[in-house]
């Protein structure tokens, strides 16, 4: 197709391929894949995803050989959940001038944590064309834009809080070793203390947002360490068996201070014995309103739905590292088609 939008993915773990079906399915091209596993490097993407049928475009470890070469109008960075581990994927792939999504949980809102490198990223992505977005299910979405556009509704706003539950059964492996599926409350907490267990990864950026958008200053952001949830019985899930007593999952929480008490308070909870799950968003104001997703957005489809919706969005917007909060209201689209004529890019790896 003329104008085609031309994709390169970062990363071919369960989400990075996930994402790139999604590229695929609504119309776009994938014009290269990075990924270092022995595994996938030299494999046709086609056969990595599963598609039954071949693509003409190999797996790559040698990023830069690829961005030197291939033209591409953007790259889907799913790699890493913190913005040091990602970063020099991102400079290559700016300095290359070319639009950046990132599942990365820090990048979602990077000023909080990072200022000095989000102005350094913001800086390079201006001076090449580039511009350059975090976001996902969460944060990017459910715990932040969604609480945001609700307040639109408010003529005061005085309180947040943000709930969400998840079965953690139906979760990929990679996800169980994550909260610590399995394990005994003292194995968790060594973990937890090792850093190897980390909770929810973007609670904070989440609350910094949100703060932003209403144009508080909060007192600070307070980040709890995360909790295990015990199993009370024995739990079969398609791919643990929990014990009495041993960990079924986990509970993440913070709170964005604000007047000496949690003006916006993020919970999250996921673990394999969840009988109902549900998003949940309570705003204290005038008027107040509480809503309530019954069932929950599944994590997984609802991030591959956000990364995929929002790339007209970014190929449209100035360059620059921009936040859920900065582009136009995310929504569904049928297709991916350029927003318009594209514009020469100014990067250059030479």
């Amino acid at each position: 197709m003329e104008g085609e939008i031309k994709a390169i993915i970062f990363g071919l773990g369960e989400m990075g391929k996930r994402i790139a079906k999604g590229v695929l399915e609504k119309g776009a091209s994938i014009v290269g894949a990075v990924d270092v596993a022995e595994g996938l490097v030299g494999k046709d993407l086609g056969e990595v995803l599963g598609l039954g049928r071949t693509l003409g475009v190999r797996v790559t470890g040698d990023a830069w050989g690829l961005l030197s070469k291939a033209e591409a109008d953007l790259a889907i960075i799913a790699t890493a959940s913190h913005l040091e581990a990602i970063r020099p994927q991102l400079e290559l792939c700016i300095r290359a001038g070319i639009d950046v999504i990132s599942t990365c949980e820090e990048l979602a809102y990077p000023h909080h944590k990072h200022p000095e490198l989000s102005r350094e990223i913001d800086e390079l992505a201006r001076r090449h064309g580039a511009t350059v977005l975090g976001t996902g299910i969460n944060p990017g979405f459910l715990m932040d834009a969604l609480p945001i556009m609700l307040t639109g509704a408010c003529q005061r706003v005085e309180g947040i809080k943000v709930v969400r539950v998840m079965d953690s059964s139906k979760r990929r492996p990679s996800y169980q070793r994550k909260i610590g599926t399995g394990l005994s409350p003292e194995e968790f907490r060594r973990m937890v203390d090792g850093k190897e267990i980390t909770g929810h990864v973007g609670l904070a950026e989440s609350i910094a947002m949100i703060a932003s958008a209403l144009g508080w200053k909060l007192d600070g952001i307070v980040e709890f360490p995360p909790e295990p949830i015990l199993a009370e019985r024995e739990l079969r899930t398609p791919y643990a068996t929990v014990g009495p007593g041993r960990v079924a999952g986990l509970r993440s929480a913070a709170h964005g201070i604000r007047g000496g008490r949690p003006a916006i308070a993020l919970e999250f909870v996921s673990h394999a014995a969840v009988e109902e799950e549900y998003d949940s968003i309570s705003i204290e104001g005038v008027p107040r309103i509480c809503e309530r997703i019954a069932g929950g957005v599944h994590g997984d489809l609802g991030t591959v739905g956000v990364i995929v919706n929002m790339i007209p969005k970014v190929l449209a917007a100035e360059p620059g590292l921009v936040t859920m909060k900065d582009l136009p209201l995310p929504s569904a689209v049928e297709d991916l088609r350029p927003p318009g004529p594209r514009t020469p890019r100014a990067g250059s790896l030479q």
